[in-house]
């Protein structure tokens, strides 16, 4: 039941975002929280890059924004991992307007995505 809801919402949210045309960037500004400690950072990466984040690994596989308007709503393909441990802790998208639509599920760390670059 929850599933079920859990993807409708996620229909619902995304099929307006489903007509606009949008264009590839050539990177990303996220932001990660360490819940231990309190602390945020802004974290820059370009496509197809990997930056570390505490004991996470974040792979920026694309970032795409409505074509025209860059500061627009943004569209994040992640791949995260941890340090030591198989397996990923979140691969998919994340969209910077509803970023508990598809949201890393991790113990100490908060993961989304704030906007694309361009340059």
């Amino acid at each position: 039941m929850i599933l079920r809801l859990s993807l409708l919402i996620v229909a619902l949210a995304t099929a307006g975002h489903a007509q606009q045309q949008t264009t590839s960037a050539s990177g990303a500004v996220l932001r990660g929280l360490d819940k231990i400690n309190g602390t945020t950072k802004d974290i820059e990466i370009k496509s197809g890059s990997a930056v570390a984040f505490g004991s996470l690994n974040i792979t920026l596989r694309d970032c795409r924004y409505p074509v025209g308007n860059p500061s627009g709503n943004a569209f994040a393909a992640l791949e995260i991992a941890e340090t030591g441990k198989s397996g990923a802790v979140f691969s998919g998208w994340m969209i910077a307007s509803a970023p508990a639509l598809s949201a890393m599920d991790h113990s100490r760390y908060d993961v989304w995505v704030m906007r694309c670059t361009t340059s």
